[in-house]
């Protein structure tokens, strides 16, 4: 065994419960690429986390107490709670279970491990700083967008922290990055000062360093037993980005550390948030002693991560899939969008997610969607936790001067538009009415030609 893998049981079958969750499927890969036997369970309905089990030969099983058998490790996802039929066959056939966060803890002990945390922007950059590191060093990594890997004789260990329900608390990483903090899962959260003291109550769980956004107040009042250095635009930042170049094609950016001028950065990447994270990850690797022109060379051929301003273009429209669900996220998304297609219309279509967070950002989700030049709603994504609530759609369109109301039975409003842009946001199951509408947009296409 390498010295540096986990002691993984190579005799039991580890059966994630869940599997299909982004932050599941992930560790699943990561587990199965440590050369264990990995199953799983889960809803039958098709998730885009399904394709990388199904690559791997990882069997996904519907829920069903009777997948658990003997000489089996159970590993449970977030979303489910101690009476879930499997988790309580496991514990009356007295079989080892783990929660989702203990056993990332188990995984991460023996490299140097990076944990990136905040309310936005945590996959985009755990998975630009896995592709960087990736590319110098061997690196495993757990990606949010279901991405996962291991790979032998491992130095880093990159891995997505979550903050709901304060899910992060039992790691103890080397490094953290935090990009941000914000209200956000106000199911769960009392308000913006609840959500400072986990962030404070996991820094003090930080080893090395943490490196986090300067422009952010909360952040400021972090306090550590390690340095905190501050990354961003101003004065008062460790890592600056200056001469800050955005176009078409990308962004391009000098950076420089306490006056210490490190060179200049390109990244294929657009909006203002991905030079951000862009610095985040350079000032981790410098930290490392990772060669600085390796760091250059890696940044340019990064493609970005699943459902994160993922683009096809079908005919004359370009159409972006992505994970926005929060004011901020919209914010950043229509930013990038603008930088990359400053000459065509942006519409946006809409699910608004979690009946909670519609209610409590009402305002702000009608003033950032506000800033396309057309805005689509769809009806509300509830959660298993939260199924009804006292607001709809119509509220939110109500709110919205370029609003309106549209149904995954009729998308035929969005064939109006001619050579434009349409982004399909949110972390429900928006892509289905993406996929309508990609059908309808295939069928004219045909019939045009």
């Amino acid at each position: 065994m390498i010295n540096n893998e986990p002691e993984l049981n190579k005799d039991t079958t580890y059966f994630f419960v869940g599997i299909k969750g982004t932050g599941m499927s992930a560790m699943a890969l990561v587990v199965h690429d440590m050369g264990c036997k990995v199953e799983g369970s889960d809803i039958e309905k098709y998730t885009f986390t399904q394709k990388g089990l199904e690559d791997e030969g990882i069997s996904v099983y519907p829920f069903n107490p009777d997948n658990i058998k003997p000489g089996m490790t159970l590993i449970v996802g977030n979303a489910f709670k101690d009476d879930q039929p499997e988790v309580v066959r496991a514990k009356e056939m007295g079989l080892p279970v783990y929660r989702y966060p203990e056993f990332l803890e188990e995984l991460i002990k023996n490299f140097t491990s990076i944990a990136v945390c905040g309310a936005h922007g945590k996959t985009s950059t755990s998975g630009l700083l896995a592709h960087v590191l990736s590319g110098i060093a061997p690196t495993d990594y757990l990606v949010g967008d279901g991405t996962g890997n291991a790979t032998p004789d491992a130095r880093f260990f990159v891995y997505e922290a979550d903050e709901y329900r304060r899910h992060f608390m039992p790691t103890y990483p080397d490094y953290a990055i935090m990009t941000n903090i914000d209200f956000d899962h106000p199911d769960y959260y009392k308000g913006i000062d609840d959500v400072f003291d986990a962030f404070q109550t996991f820094a003090s769980h930080v080893k090395k360093g943490i490196f986090a956004w300067g422009d952010d107040p909360y952040l400021r009042k972090i306090e550590a037993d390690v340095p905190v250095y501050y990354y961003g635009t101003k004065e008062k930042d460790d890592f600056r980005a200056t001469d800050i170049k955005r176009t078409t094609t990308g962004s391009t950016f000098n950076v420089v550390f306490r006056g210490k001028n490190l060179g200049r950065f390109e990244i294929p990447l657009f909006g203002e948030h991905n030079v951000l994270n862009t610095l985040a990850v350079i000032a981790v690797a410098y930290f490392e002693e990772v060669d600085l022109d390796e760091i250059k060379r890696e940044l340019l051929t990064f493609k970005g991560v699943k459902r994160r301003f993922s683009q096809i273009k079908i005919g004359d429209m370009t159409i972006i899939d992505d994970y926005a669900h929060h004011p901020s996220e919209i914010k950043a998304t229509l930013d990038a969008a603008r930088q990359e297609y400053p000459n065509k219309e942006i519409i946006v279509v809409f699910q608004p997610h979690t009946f909670s967070r519609t209610i409590a950002y009402l305002d702000d989700f009608a003033k950032t969607l506000g800033k396309a030049d057309k805005v689509f709603v769809t009806k509300i994504y509830g959660s298993p936790r939260e199924k009804s609530g006292h607001v709809t759609s119509q509220y939110l369109v109500d709110k919205i001067d370029n609003g309106n109301l549209i149904s995954e039975d009729n998308m035929s409003p969005l064939l109006d538009y001619k050579n434009a842009v349409i982004i399909f946001m949110g972390a429900g199951d928006i892509q289905k009415y993406e996929r309508t509408y990609e059908e309808l947009l295939s069928h004219l296409s045909k019939k045009v030609n």
